[in-house]
This record gives structure tokens, sequence and C-alpha cells, in this order.
């Protein structure tokens, strides 16, 4: 079974600065709820209860906002605003939360190394909460438990994009399984690859199962793309021995690492809840 998820929030969110100078880019809000609370409660949905998040320095503010702060629990209560801490407070009841520093910011496969000592020998979940999902239905994460409870091995999660923006994703190539349209085992991956060298046009997105083995296969991973630790790269190794699986996810995907994103995100649930 799946118990855990992994939050790597270590980077910098140099995009967003000067907002990001002092402020986690993870906290950064969508209306009212930062960005990494939308990904604990797509977790929690999945029947994950145990947070394992990856931080840096500057980054207090993740641990703070999952925890209790009496002061303001004081203040607020049976006023008109106690209700604003229901969602926050029900996560903080819900969850365990660990953490662990990347001391040095050598890419997201050295991130999700640096979350071993959280993890452990057992399969987990991963979730950049730079992509924001939201679906009708089952959460992406929750269709993704599907897919690896079927085949037992590491899954990504997938969309078709343009082709001309390979350059900013990991691209895999594969073949259809199970007589399915949006399951893919995989047989190559490549790091942002130029549009003439992408082997598709389908993206990994910020969303993972991953098998334990894979600490052991990043332990030997070398720099790859950017002098960075890609995990792209040691689930190579593992796509190799026809470990992987790529599903394209029902949902939608607003890219919040980027500024056209966040505002596509931040217009789309305000709209939402207009409507």
């Amino acid at each position: 079974m799946v118990k855990k998820c992994l939050f790597p929030a270590a980077g910098y969110g140099t995009r967003f600065l000067p907002a990001t100078k002092a402020t986690p880019k993870e906290m950064l809000p969508v209306l009212t709820k930062p960005l990494i609370q939308y990904g604990v409660e797509e977790a929690l949905e999945a029947n994950l209860k145990t947070m394992a998040i990856i931080t840096g320095r500057g980054k207090r503010a993740i641990e703070d906002h999952f925890d209790i702060s009496y002061e303001l629990e004081h203040q607020i209560k049976d006023t008109s605003k106690e209700h604003l801490l229901r969602e926050i407070r029900s996560l903080i009841s819900q969850c365990t939360f660990s953490y662990t520093r990347q001391v040095e910011m050598k890419g997201l496969g050295h991130a999700i190394l640096t979350g071993e000592t959280l993890i452990g020998n057992e399969p987990f979940a991963v979730i950049l909460a730079d992509d924001l999902c939201t679906y009708k239905g089952d959460n992406v994460l929750k269709q993704m438990i599907e897919v690896y409870e079927k085949y037992q091995c590491s899954i990504v999660a997938i969309e078709e994009i343009p082709k001309e923006e390979t350059h900013k994703y990991g691209v895999i190539a594969g073949h259809l399984v199970d007589n399915t349209d949006d399951t893919y085992r995989v047989t190559d991956m490549v790091e942002k690859p130029s549009p003439e060298d992408a082997p598709s046009n389908m993206a990994i997105i910020g969303r993972y199962i991953l098998t334990p083995d894979i600490f052991e296969i990043l332990k030997e991973t070398k720099p790859g793309k950017g002098g960075e630790i890609q995990i792209t790269d040691a689930l190579l190794e593992q796509a190799k021995q026809g470990k992987v699986i790529a599903y394209r996810f029902k949902g939608k995907r607003f890219d919040c690492g980027s500024v056209d994103g966040f505002v596509e995100a931040t217009n789309y649930f305000y709209n939402k809840t207009k409507g």
C-alpha cells in the first residue's frame, strides 16, 4: 500500500521574485489557500496520511502552517471568522507531518533522495505543489494509486503538451498497454528535450508514485541536464526493465510555477467559487 506522500519544497521560486525572497513559493496562495495545502488535501483524499516535506533555508512558514497557532485560535474563537481555519485544522488532526532539509539544491532527483530517511523501504507518492490539479470524481493521485495497484511499479502522470514546449518537461515514449487509451509502458524518457529531439509530446507533470528501489538508483545517478540529479534519469533505469507506467490523468493541471499559470489558476478557482 502507498501510505506516504513526499513534497519536495526546497526550491527558491526565482520566477516569483521578489515575492519569494522571504516567502516559500509553496506558500503562495491561490485565493485564500497556499499551494502546498492543495497538495496535502489531494494526498489525504487519496488516503495518504503521512506527509514528508523536503524543505530548505527560509521555509519555516511551511512548518508553521501545518501547526496550531494558539494565539490566532484564541483571537478568533467564537467569532464569525472561526470557520476560516476549519480546513487546516482538519488536515493537522488527520495527518502526520515530518520534515528534513535539502542542504544543497541539486535537482528534483536529489530532493527525492533526501527524503529517503522519511520514507523508508516502501512505495510512496510525490506531489510537486507547483502543479495544481483539479478534477471531477477521483483526484489525480487517487487515479494513479489505482494504476499502481494494478501494475506494482513506478507510475508517472503525463499530459499532452504543444511540441514547442517539450524543453520545459521530462518527455516519455512508450506503448499503450492492456487495451487502454491512457496507460503506457514507458520505453524512453528525456529531460527537457528540444522539440526536434523529443520522443513524443507527452510530458511528465508533478505527480509520481515511486517504488523504493528508486533511492538506490538515485545514489548512482550522475548529474544530468543543468548539472542536476534528475528523477527522469533514474526513472529511465527502471523503464529499461519495463518498470515504469505513464498514466494520462483525468483532470486539469495549472502550472503554478509560472506567473501565467498561477494567474490562470487563481481566476479558475475564483470563478468556481462564484459559479
